[in-house]
């Protein structure tokens, strides 16, 4: 694990198991209970991260959408409290292919923090599982801003000239339903790019197979790229899939449908 993410796979983190800080980030929609599942069974050593409170700040219902940035401050101090400092490698995973996974690791690479998400989460790990949760001691963990040029503002996306894919499932994108925001549909512009795609078994595909996923759909250039999806959670997996695919670094629109959806701007439906 010299060169750090974005993915790491089950064998080299059992091979240096002490070495990183591990996250069990398990997060559901459907009223199961991520800590829950965590006490049930995780890997050796993990910590248990509640996207909500520890991803997340509080949702104001306004025009940040229902999972904006936590503070730069607060999440900062989140770290040093099970032993993060500036250098310590983070593997962070979940049991939905990096559903949610995904969201903790692309937060702390923006960061310039090493981070990967375990390829496969936790069906990819066949060693024996632990229901003691793991403390670190504590260590002191610097403030570090989020990058606004990697967090478009609702105006800059809707001004934005590039590419905007939204990583939620094609029924949502067209508008044929809306379980969880104010309205159906999607941004003017957008391509449907379902954060699923990236995978075969809960494995992400080969950077050469990603590659031409996404060319197919326009995207040979991440710079150029606006990830969207509900709420700014598995926008996340198409920027690591972009990634390892060898597309550089795409931006991150945080407040995502959920945002846009409350907001005055122009919705689209269909394909």
């Amino acid at each position: 694990m010299d060169t750090f993410g974005p993915l790491v796979s089950a064998q080299e983190l059992e091979d240096r198991l002490d070495t990183p800080v591990l996250c069990d980030v398990r997060w559901y929609t459907d009223g199961r209970i991520g800590r829950e599942e965590f006490e049930s069974g995780h890997i050796p050593g993990a910590v248990f991260v509640d996207l909500d409170q520890r991803l997340a700040s509080p949702d104001n219902g306004g025009e940040s959408g229902r999972h904006p940035f936590p503070a730069a401050q607060d999440f900062a101090h989140w770290l040093g409290s099970i032993g993060v400092s500036p250098t310590t490698p983070v593997v962070a995973y979940d049991n939905a292919g990096g559903f949610s996974a995904g969201r903790l690791v692309w937060m702390l690479r923006i960061l310039g923090h090493p981070a990967a998400l375990l390829n496969g989460g936790l069906a990819a790990w066949s060693g024996p599982l632990s229901s003691e949760e793991t403390r670190r001691p504590a260590v002191s963990c610097p403030i570090r801003p989020w990058p606004e040029e990697q967090l478009p503002s609702i105006e800059q996306v809707a001004a934005h000239d590039g590419q905007i894919v939204d990583a939620r499932g094609h029924d949502r994108f067209r508008g044929d339903n809306e379980p969880l925001d104010a309205q159906p549909g999607h941004i003017p512009g957008a391509v449907s790019s379902p954060f699923v795609q990236n995978m075969v078994d809960g494995y992400f595909l080969s950077p050469e197979a990603l590659r031409q996923s996404f060319a197919d759909q326009g995207i040979d250039d991440a710079q150029n790229v606006i990830s969207s999806c509900g709420s700014g959670v598995t926008a996340c997996h198409n920027l690591l899939a972009m990634e390892h695919a060898g597309l550089g670094r795409g931006r991150l629109f945080v407040g995502s449908w959920s945002a846009w959806s409350r907001s005055d701007q122009p919705i689209a439906t269909g394909e």
